[in-house]
């Protein structure tokens, strides 16, 4: 018998761009709330539903375990749990269904989950952890499985339902850890790491595993939804990184390893000693990160360089000032070239992430940013319409001209859900030729004369140009 049994809700193959991808990780939030329940003196079982049977596999985990608590902690650090998508929320109420089935009791913490707790709780969750999930989920089972320690519900950072009234109540905000040092290293032990190495190989021919050096992101794109760590930024000493990078690196024998920020790499001092430190362990692989583009300075890149980094992952968003200004972003256009230029210089392949479809956008502004695309020539770009979300600024100017569609199915949703410029697909359209543009530059083809791209521009412009394509 265990006493909590933790689990998440990113199952890849609920997800058809996660599938055509096929870039699994172990969800490291969800192994870093197990690794503090276990020191805290707890017996702890983890079912992973990333590559897993979620709903077979998670109720069979019932049975093997017979837990007396249930936890679902999705991976705060994994985009796809930010995104609220609706198959993630799905799953999380049939597994909560379960559990309550069992009579368990079920809490859960996420971002959806932190924006609609009422939702959640409606839905049979005992109790909803809001924010950073250690230290109230710790409490929270203490209180739960030994009622010498109290009742769940006046934990701090809970959200539960009045059991008279039916009214959701909110306790006021957990504090949160300062010193990320005190937390124990994620519990990889509990992990089918070998799973997720036979998937990375036939798909890609190498393996990437997954860490993090901070929390938080401190700047305020007002598209940017941030339920779990508000504006906060913390991060770990570049010790520890460079120690969590080298036990990877012995324990498992990644090809790879993908640095899961929000922003990494936040000052220059903090990467030229993280770059000493791996140096010092001999504990370089290769890496991804992101981060933004007025932090890739000279000194911090050939700081990443020295550190291993491979391919650094920027939010460019636009190539139009106009729009980056009422994005709130904080960057000038000619930084998103500077940092191009700068990575270029050292080797390290640049990436940008663009947004189509924020409020105001012309067709002027996009062609902005697709010239900008083609002069800087970026290694990869991810494409993304403008996707609201509750707690943001964005979310508050277009809340009114939502329908009944409120979050994306799955990341490959891609659906405008408040009245933009064009409609969905003119911006699949925009998004498809963008991309095979930038595919064929990077393998070698200048696009001159290609009839698929030629033509995939031409449908772009026709839709430009029909005005009665515009949603609403």
């Amino acid at each position: 018998m265990a006493d909590i049994l933790l689990t998440h809700c990113n199952h890849v193959y609920h997800d058809r761009k996660q599938v055509r991808k096929m870039r699994p990780y172990p969800p490291l939030q969800t192994m870093m709330a197990a690794a503090l329940l276990r020191q805290e003196g707890f017996d702890v079982a983890l079912f992973d539903t990333t590559l897993a049977s979620p709903r077979e596999g998670f109720r069979a985990s019932l049975a093997a375990h017979s837990p007396r608590l249930v936890a679902i902690c999705d991976d705060s650090f994994n985009f796809l749990a930010k995104m609220c998508l609706e198959r993630n929320r799905e799953l999380a109420l049939s597994m909560a269904g379960m559990a309550r089935e069992q009579g368990v009791p079920v809490l859960i913490n996420s971002p959806d989950a932190s924006d609609r707790p009422a939702d959640y709780l409606s839905h049979g969750l005992d109790f909803v952890i809001m924010g950073e999930v250690e230290r109230t989920l710790l409490q929270a089972a203490r209180c739960l499985l030994n009622r010498a320690h109290g009742l769940a519900s006046s934990v701090a950072g809970l959200a539960y339902s009045d059991p008279a009234t039916r009214r959701v109540c909110q306790n006021p905000p957990g504090e949160p850890p300062h010193d990320l040092s005190t937390l124990p290293m994620p519990a990889w032990d509990l992990i089918d790491v070998p799973a997720y190495r036979e998937a990375w190989l036939k798909a890609h021919g190498f393996f990437s595993l997954n860490l993090v050096s901070s929390r938080g992101c401190p700047y305020r794109c007002n598209w940017c939804a941030k339920p779990i760590y508000g504006h906060s930024y913390r991060f770990y000493p570049p010790q520890r990184v460079a120690e969590e990078m080298h036990h990877l690196k012995t324990a498992f024998a990644p090809d790879h390893v993908w640095f899961a920020d929000d922003i990494f790499s936040l000052t220059d001092s903090w990467t030229e000693q993280f770059s000493e430190e791996v140096v010092r362990l001999r504990a370089q692989i290769p890496f991804q990160m992101q981060s933004r583009c007025d932090l890739m300075t000279p000194r911090t890149v050939a700081a990443l360089k020295r550190a291993g980094c491979a391919e650094v992952w920027m939010g460019a968003e636009s190539g139009s000032q106009r729009i980056l200004d009422a994005m709130d972003k904080g960057i000038q256009v000619y930084e998103i070239y500077a940092a191009r230029e700068n990575l270029r210089q050292q080797g390290i392949r640049a990436s940008f992430f663009l947004q189509f479809g924020y409020p105001g956008e012309t067709w002027d502004d996009i062609q902005s940013t697709i010239r900008m695309v083609r002069e800087t020539a970026p290694d990869d770009i991810g494409v993304s319409v403008s996707y609201p979300l509750p707690g943001t600024k964005f979310y508050s100017r277009v809340a009114a001209e939502l329908g009944a569609k409120k979050n994306w199915v799955d990341s490959d949703d891609m659906a405008m859900m408040f009245s933009g410029t064009y409609t969905t697909e003119f911006y699949a359209a925009l998004h498809d030729a963008l991309h095979l543009e930038v595919d064929l530059h990077k393998g070698g083809d200048r696009t001159c004369g290609h009839q698929p791209l030629h033509d995939l521009w031409l449908r772009v412009e026709e839709l430009a140009k029909d005005r009665k394509h515009v949603t609403g």
